[in-house]
């Protein structure tokens, strides 16, 4: 393999042990094991400058490799490989063997490095992780709460649309308190509710025993000490915000992006797109862009790509929400896809438009350009008008058509 870095490093990454092999062309190779205390990688640092070492090459491994990174970051250029695109041959795998093998593909320009922001983003992606963690706790809890009340003949949910709504929950701290009987509980009904009192009578009178009060009490107790730590966390990603104030109100221009969607694009992507050549990079390495896949001429699945899944989720959301919005060309393209893509895919489309305007918007600093949503009605006006005349003469109907005047 021809060589094009020099003098290079190859580590293999574990939990107490990093292996170590060093090439050069003024080097001897050297394979060296080191352990991950963090006085033990000062050591591996100082072997590495001592040996003239410029390049760094790593798998990602779990969460092993940031320790050394913290170490190593400011010394050599780093590269965080992904460890499915640099496999070895089956029944060829050691440590060893792994090392030598990251550097051989270090030195011959054979690998391409993760994205790895900068500290502070670093840090507000391990917040908004953590958030994204406990509102998913929250769901689960929530859904053990249905679960126990399925259990215990209280069918709640089958007349309420919203089990945690103001009524429902008056209702179920109503059943915990144990005080008042079945007909006044019902009768706490709110709105719409109020009409469907007989139901939610018979809906309430099931067989709530004692065990089933402390498992519900437990996952309610649980559900606000984990809103608690949300408030908190809210409250420190407000203060990371405030430091590139500009891109994150921007952002905000977009339909369906607000301040929770906003700060998540910020912590997945970073503010410096030019880590990305184009947009289209950013796509593939977000995972909203679909695949290849076509052999003897045959296209099949072209489903999207591995990517990053905290990013995909963020975009699928604000996507949700964007095609609720009125008048948007966000609106209009889902629609105009719905029909024969289905939701799923539609959606993942929309989310890929918002990538798109995320990535112009942070690179050249300029706000969202609403296209409107007659964007598409502006391409083959005579195919659109051909077509729905001919939609009102199957129905039996002759339509003239005049061109309105200017």
């Amino acid at each position: 393999m021809e060589v094009i870095i020099d003098a290079a490093c190859g580590l293999d990454v574990h939990k107490e042990t990093v292996v170590a092999c060093i090439m050069g062309k003024e080097i001897k190779k050297e394979t060296r094991t080191f352990k991950t205390m963090t006085n033990n990688l000062i050591e591996l640092k100082n072997w590495l400058i001592s040996n003239g070492i410029t390049h760094v090459a790593m798998e990602s491994t779990g969460v092993y490799w940031k320790p050394i990174f913290n170490i190593l970051e400011d010394s050599f250029e780093i590269l965080l490989v992904n460890a499915r695109h640099i496999k070895r041959v089956p029944g060829r795998k050691t440590d060893v063997m792994d090392a030598e093998w990251i550097c051989k593909c270090l030195r011959s320009g054979m690998l391409s490095g993760s994205f790895i922001p900068p500290l502070i983003i670093r840090e507000l992606r391990d917040l908004t992780r953590y958030r994204r963690k406990m509102v998913n706790t929250i769901t689960q809890e929530k859904n053990r709460v249905h679960k126990i009340l399925e259990d215990a003949n209280i069918k709640l949910s089958s007349v309420v649309s919203d089990l945690f709504g103001v009524s429902a929950t008056q209702m179920i701290d109503e059943l915990l308190e144990d005080k008042i009987p079945v007909e006044e509980i019902a009768a706490l009904a709110k709105g719409t509710l109020k009409s469907k009192q007989a139901e939610l009578r018979e809906a309430l009178n099931g067989n709530f025993t004692v065990h089933h009060k402390f498992m519900i009490q437990s996952s309610l107790e649980h559900i606000n000490s984990i809103k608690q730590i949300i408030i908190k966390i809210d409250e420190e990603i407000d203060k990371v915000v405030k430091n590139f104030n500009e891109e994150f109100k921007l952002l905000q221009t977009i339909p369906g992006v607000k301040e929770k969607g906003a700060a998540n694009i910020i912590a997945e992507i970073g503010l410096d797109m030019d880590r990305f050549p184009s947009e289209h990079h950013l796509s593939s390495w977000a995972g909203m862009s679909p695949g290849n896949n076509e052999s003897a001429g045959k296209k099949k699945s072209g489903k999207t790509t591995h990517g990053n899944k905290s990013l995909k989720a963020t975009f699928t959301e604000c996507a949700w929400a964007a095609r609720k919005t009125k008048d948007t060309y966000l609106q209009a393209k889902y629609n105009r896809l719905v029909r024969k893509c289905g939701k799923k895919r539609a959606i993942i489309a929309v989310g890929h438009k918002i990538l798109i305007a995320c990535y112009h918007i942070i690179k050249f600093k300029k706000p969202y350009d609403e296209l409107g949503s007659n964007y598409f009605d502006s391409f083959n006006k005579d195919k659109i008008v051909k077509g729905y005349l001919n939609k009102l003469k199957k129905l039996g109907y002759n339509v003239k058509i005049e061109k309105e005047a200017a």
